[in-house]
């Protein structure tokens, strides 16, 4: 059973716009109220454009061979900070218009080309355990259907365990649970899909921060990214505050870092330095995009071989 099909048997075309908009609506919100109040009492951090323009448009200096982090200068200038907030809602704007009039059929080639890159790479296949997340069309984000299918199909002897996203809150927080099936994926309070709290025997079911191994590969969504890796989000901070969380949980467990790639269509690709980021935010190892793979850390550089 592909993961489209079963989409089309959960849960109409209305009710999935439904969630996707409270989803969007959730993080706006977030954004403007609680998220700021925290942001701007913290020391935060700002990309340096200089920096970011000297570097080599495929590389990023890395402190940490597994894992590469944005350049950043330090300010508390709440007028600063809110600045950056700014700049990120006008471009926040501007990508998801231009998502919103994408043609389709490019769409759907860009969708085609991007998943099976990611089905054909190497650290793809190497993987024994991933994160992704399950597309919204409503949001415009790259179709994982084929990914989730493929990881989802593998025989015993081959397989890989998945864990997808649930929300926990409007906080910022998530979980990564394991799926066996696409019918593990139910519909919540908010129209979301997203993984029960137990399996179908009534058992908890796996959580990635409970693991005594850790997971080789994220897959990730982002509204717009740029060649040094920095991602800009729906301004929910889901996914930076559970990276950021799970950074912590290797580091403590010296365990290797995952590698955090993300899927992107041409048009999300922007300029080098137009995202701003604070201390908050997470860069990602490599992108997807239907021209190739674009590995930035050394991490990514070595696994794509």
């Amino acid at each position: 059973m592909t993961i489209s099909s079963s989409y089309s048997q959960r849960t109409h075309t209305r009710r999935k716009a439904m969630y996707c908009q409270c989803r969007a609506r959730a993080g706006r919100l977030m954004m403007c109220s609680a998220k700021e109040v925290v942001l701007l009492t913290q020391a935060l951090t700002l990309a340096s454009p200089t920096t970011a323009l000297s570097r080599p448009s495929n590389v990023r200096p890395s402190p940490d061979p597994n894992r590469s982090l944005v350049t950043m200068t330090t300010t508390n200038d709440p007028l600063e900070v809110d600045a950056i907030f700014r700049q990120k809602r006008s471009l926040r704007s501007k990508i998801r218009k231009e998502l919103k009039n994408m043609d389709p059929i490019r769409r759907s080639d860009e969708d085609n080309a991007i998943q099976s890159i990611v089905l054909g790479a190497p650290w793809f296949k190497a993987s024994k355990s991933l994160c992704a997340y399950i597309t919204c069309a409503t949001l415009r984000e790259v179709d994982t259907s084929r990914i989730v299918s493929e990881v989802l199909s593998k025989p015993i002897e081959d397989e890989k365990k998945l864990y997808v996203p649930r929300v926990e809150d409007r906080n910022s927080n998530m979980r990564m649970l394991r799926i066996s099936n696409v019918d593990d994926l139910i519909e919540n309070s908010m129209h979301l899909l997203e993984p029960s709290l137990v399996d179908s025997d009534g058992k908890q079911r796996e959580d990635v921060m409970e693991l005594s191994d850790p997971v080789d590969l994220f897959i990730i969504p982002g509204l717009a990214f740029d060649r040094s890796g920095r991602r800009l989000g729906r301004s929910g901070g889901y996914y930076d505050l559970f990276l950021k969380k799970y950074q912590e949980h290797t580091k403590e467990r010296k365990w290797k870092h995952p590698l955090l790639v993300a899927l992107s269509y041409s048009l999300q690709i922007i300029d080098e330095g137009a995202i701003a980021v604070t201390s908050n935010d997470v860069s990602v190892d490599a992108l997807v995009t239907p021209a190739g793979y674009m590995p930035i850390s050394s991490a990514a550089l070595e696994m794509g071989k």
